[in-house]
């Protein structure tokens, strides 16, 4: 395998989805390695880009294939890409060992829908599961939620979005 530092980062768009009341749609992951907790299983949508494909409408299919949502519009992105290390113990069991972490390009948007739209257990396309619970959480709330080292991540995505959750 090659050293930690000389691996890529995966390409992926993660989504802040908020409902009219302003809270976030988070989802409780299935499972993984970099699970510690039972606190630290929450995330937002998020899921690789194909080669070739642009970040806004891989935004739009992940987001379809985890969680059958379609009815959103869109309200903003952060501008740059955010970038994380998985941690180096974990490298060979996520992805095959192919990446040492993600560059990320994030979204936020509102959803419009009813919330019958939302469907975890059956994800369209016949995609598996990621998540096995979902809910709506206030924004501030995100970075404490999620795996220690995607915290920054979250971090930045709260502070950039939290605009939006002002209902």
């Amino acid at each position: 395998m090659p050293r930690f530092e000389d691996l890529p980062y995966r390409p992926c768009a993660g989504m802040a989805v908020l409902n009219r009341s302003g809270l976030v749609l988070i989802g409780r992951r299935v499972d993984g390695p970099e699970h510690v907790d039972a606190t630290h299983v929450w995330q937002m949508p998020q899921g690789g880009i194909d080669e070739g494909e642009d970040p806004y409408p891989a935004a739009l299919r992940e987001l379809y294939e985890e969680t059958n949502i379609r009815s959103v519009e869109k309200l903003g992105e952060i501008a740059d890409w955010l970038y994380y290390d998985i941690p180096r113990e974990i490298v060979g069991q996520a992805w095959k060992g192919r990446y040492r972490g993600q560059k990320q390009k994030w979204y936020a948007f509102r959803f419009v829908g009813p919330e019958s739209e939302i469907d975890i257990a059956n994800p369209a396309g016949g995609h598996e599961p990621e998540f096995v619970e979902w809910r709506w959480e206030p924004v501030a709330n995100l970075p404490d939620l999620v795996v220690p080292f995607k915290r920054p991540v979250y971090q930045r995505v709260a502070d950039e979005f939290s605009k939006f959750a002002k209902a």
